[in-house]
C-alpha cells in the first residue's frame, strides 16, 4: 500500500479501509494545525496507477482463493468483506467530481462489496461543486464526510486563517443536506482563545442548530512549538485558554445545541473521553462536565460516565 507522511482517520473510520488519494492540505494556512508540516509539498494526489495497484493489492489479500486458504492453514478466520473506504489526506473531496467519480469506480470494480466512501473535507471543498455533482457524488457511495469545521466563532476563524466564515458553513453543509451527503463536525475547543471560550460555544452552537451533522466530535486545541500560533503567542497577540475555561466551554456547547445528534469527544487530546446521544444524554454530559470543572477524581467520573451509550 502507498501511504506518504502520517495518516490520519476519525476514530470511528476504525474498520474501513484507509486508501491514500491525496496527501497534504489544500489550504495549509491555518496558524494552529502542524498535522502535514512533515511533508516537503503543501498537497498532493496520488497517481491513478498508485490508487488501482493498492485496491488490486487489497483485493488479493483478501478475497484471492490462496490467500484464503493459507489464512485456513494457519488458523485464521476469512476476513470480512470490506463495507467502507476512507480516503486519507485533509481533504481528498477537493478532487475534481470526475476524479472522485473513477476513484469511487475503481473502489467498486476491484472491492465490489464496499457500500459508502468517505473523507476529510474542508468547508469550501463543495463550493467548486455544482448541486448536480454532490447529487452524482452521493449516488457514487460518498457519504459521511469529516469536516474540520472547528467553530462557528467568526473572529476565531479569521484569525486562525480558517478560510471561510460562519455563513459558509450553513450555505455548504445545507447543500450537502439536499444531495443526501451526511457528515460530522470536528469541533476544536480552546480555539476562540482565552476570555472567549463560552462566547465562542454559544456562536458554534447557534450555527450547528441550523445544520444535521451526524456527529459532533470535539477535539482539545493543542498548541505545537512549531506552529505559527505558537508564534503569536510568543509576540502577545493571542493567549491559550486553561484547561477548567475548556471545559466550562464544552460544557456550554453542549448545553446550547438543540439537534439530534451524537457528541463525542474521542480524540486523543481530550484528557476526559466522553460521548452520547443529544439530546437524550445532555443531562448526563452535562454533570460529568460539571464534575471535571469542580475537579472530582478519575473513579467517580468513570461512575458516571458508565451509562453513557458507546458510538
Amino acid at each position: 500500500m502507498h501511504y506518504t507522511g502520517t495518516i490520519w482517520r476519525p476514530p470511528y473510520e476504525a474498520d474501513s479501509l484507509l486508501l491514500e488519494v491525496t496527501a497534504g492540505c489544500t489550504h495549509h494556512k491555518c496558524k494552529f494545525c502542524t498535522l502535514y508540516s512533515d511533508l516537503p509539498f503543501k498537497f498532493r494526489m496520488s497517481p491513478i496507477e498508485d490508487i488501482e495497484s493498492d485496491l488490486l493489492e487489497v483485493q488479493v489479500l483478501r478475497y484471492n482463493p490462496a490467500s484464503i486458504m493459507a489464512n485456513r492453514l494457519r488458523g485464521l478466520s476469512s476476513p470480512q468483506p470490506i463495507q467502507r473506504v476512507f480516503l486519507t489526506g485533509a481533504n481528498p473531496f477537493v478532487l475534481k467530481t470526475d476524479k472522485l467519480l473513477e476513484i469511487a469506480a475503481l473502489i467498486r470494480t476491484y472491492l465490489p462489496s464496499v457500500e459508502s466512501i468517505g473523507c476529510f473535507a474542508r468547508i469550501t471543498d463543495s463550493k467548486i461543486k455544482t448541486d448536480e455533482e454532490l447529487l452524482r457524488l452521493r449516488q457514487a457511495g460518498y457519504n459521511r464526510l469529516t469536516i474540520g469545521v472547528e467553530t462557528g466563532d467568526d473572529a476565531a476563524l479569521s484569525f486562525m486563517r480558517k478560510g471561510y466564515h460562519p455563513q459558509d458553513i450553513l450555505n455548504q453543509c445545507k447543500r450537502l443536506e439536499q444531495a443526501g451527503i451526511e457528515y460530522g463536525f470536528f469541533y476544536l475547543t480552546g480555539i476562540s482563545g482565552k476570555g472567549n471560550g463560552e462566547v465562542g460555544a454559544k456562536t458554534s452552537a447557534d450555527i450547528f442548530n441550523q445544520l444535521h451533522p451526524f456527529l459532533i466530535g470535539p477535539n482539545m486545541l493543542t498548541i505545537y512549538p512549531e506552529s505559527e500560533l505558537y508564534q503569536e503567542i510568543q509576540n502577545g497577540n493571542w493567549e491559550e485558554e486553561g484547561e477548567i475555561e475548556k471545559y466550562k466551554e464544552l460544557r456550554t456547547l453542549i448545553e446550547n445545541l438543540n439537534i439530534t445528534t451524537y457528541f463525542a469527544a474521542m480524540g486523543a487530546s481530550n484528557a476526559f473521553q466522553l460521548q452520547g446521544h443529544l439530546p437524550e444524554d445532555k443531562e448526563k454530559l452535562l454533570e460529568i462536565l460539571d464534575r471535571i470543572v469542580s475537579g472530582v477524581d478519575e473513579a467517580e467520573l468513570r461512575h458516571y460516565r458508565k451509562n453513557l451509550p458507546h458510538l
